[in-house]
């Protein structure tokens, strides 16, 4: 190869990394938007229902639900891009639902309505994440690594939901009205949508950047998957939503209206300086950063339930540290294990799983919570702890494939 051959090849690729690298920052502004939207509602939802008249069970089960609908249905979104290979099409599909749905619940007037909302949110993210991931994953090699990549996009994604948390209790602080709140959350709901269909005329085959071989595994689910699969769910049965933790800070009035919005910002900020660090270092170590990440996450549950202003305010940059886990380690594990003309369906029956047992988790803490606020923090605590064994063979089984 002539030295103008290497260098015109060189400049190509520096190109595509380039381009790699501005499609993902572009699905991270437009996230960044989203997250404003649905994480600033989800920072006052539980106070809201509260006002409505909703015990911790119906919260819990309120939560609980909308999220075993928002990652079950995956499992259907993820099956119908790779069917389709209409990802885009998918994608922009579950944003409408979902930024309609948040700026509606400024015409609530009863937590029947309210949850129902609540809910539809988050059918609309099952639509959207697992196309979407697909086309992320595309650009995972190209500009460093699924950890960087997913990473990147989730500081970020978290970034909104620092903004709009803010937004929020700026907007009670003024107005001390719940509904108002809400209502505002339609201007980052509609920049939202106007930047999805930008960046679909920008990106149209997101698929172009990807450098994985072509072939790749069969489709089949490799033992490796289901065995991680396992650890995943056991640590979402543990995760406490933040809308119950923010009950719990409003019933007991440890925290304000307005500082529990805060406290929202500041978890979210914590998740995606997190995930942006902790992404790279997954990339560079392995399972041993998610064995270290879920260690330090169980500390959550008796620091928010249990602490004063201080004390829960660390438990709530704790539990954000591992809402960064959730979103950029757990999936930038499942992508290198699937060839990518799985992986829509692997991200999607991943999550599907993942969500049935955080209903389950989340049900069982909301009635533990009327119960016992200790056991709460023991099964939360133990749970999560499960998976850390699961995680440490996974990760060994990872290395002795892939020897540094």
């Amino acid at each position: 190869m002539t030295d103008n051959a290497r260098t015109t090849k060189a400049g190509d690729v520096a190109d595509a990394r380039r381009v790699a690298l501005r499609f993902v920052v572009t699905i991270g502004i437009l996230s960044f938007f989203a997250d404003f939207t649905y994480e600033g509602s989800r920072s006052i939802i539980g106070p809201y229902l509260a006002t409505l008249q909703a015990s911790g069970t119906v919260v819990g089960v309120i939560t609980g639900f909308g999220e075993l609908l928002g990652y079950t249905l995956r499992l259907l979104s993820g099956r119908l891009a790779d069917a389709t290979s209409r990802y885009w099409t998918v994608t922009i599909v579950g944003y409408v639902v979902q930024m309609t749905s948040v700026p509606a619940l400024a015409l609530t007037h009863s937590w029947p309505a309210a949850a129902a909302l609540i809910v539809l949110e988050r059918v609309g993210k099952a639509i959207r994440n697992p196309p979407r991931d697909v086309m992320l994953s595309h650009a995972g090699k190209r500009i460093g690594g699924y950890g960087w990549t997913f990473g990147l996009h989730e500081a970020l994604d978290q970034f909104g939901a620092v903004v709009g948390p803010l937004a929020v209790a700026a907007v009670l602080a003024h107005e001390r009205s719940y509904r108002t709140a809400f209502a505002v959350l339609f201007a980052p709901a509609a920049v939202n949508l106007s930047l999805v269909l930008l960046a679909r005329a920008l990106y149209p085959t997101p698929q172009d950047l990807d450098v994985s071989p072509r072939g790749g595994p069969d489709s089949r689910l490799p033992i490796s998957f289901w065995i991680y699969l396992t650890g995943a769910v056991l640590v979402a049965a543990g995760f406490a939503d933040y809308p119950l933790i923010a009950f719990h800070f409003s019933r007991t009035g440890t925290i304000s209206g307005e500082a529990i919005a805060v406290f929202y910002a500041i978890a979210m900020a914590v998740s995606g300086t997190g995930s942006l660090v902790l992404g790279s270092l997954f990339d560079r170590f392995g399972f041993v950063v998610l064995v270290a990440l879920t260690l330090v996450s169980t500390l959550f549950a008796p620091l928010v339930f249990l602490g004063n202003f201080w004390v829960a305010l660390i438990g709530a940059a704790i539990w954000g540290l591992g809402t960064g886990v959730h979103e950029s380690i757990i999936p930038a594990a499942v992508a290198p294990m699937i060839a990518a003309r799985h992986r829509a369906f692997a991200f999607g029956l991943f999550t599907a799983a993942y969500g049935i047992f955080w209903f389950a988790g989340s049900a069982a803490i909301g009635i533990l919570y009327d119960l016992s606020l200790p056991a709460v923090i023991a099964f939360c605590t133990v749970t999560q702890l499960a998976a850390v064994p699961i995680f440490m063979w996974v990760g060994s089984r990872a290395r002795r494939r892939n020897p540094a």
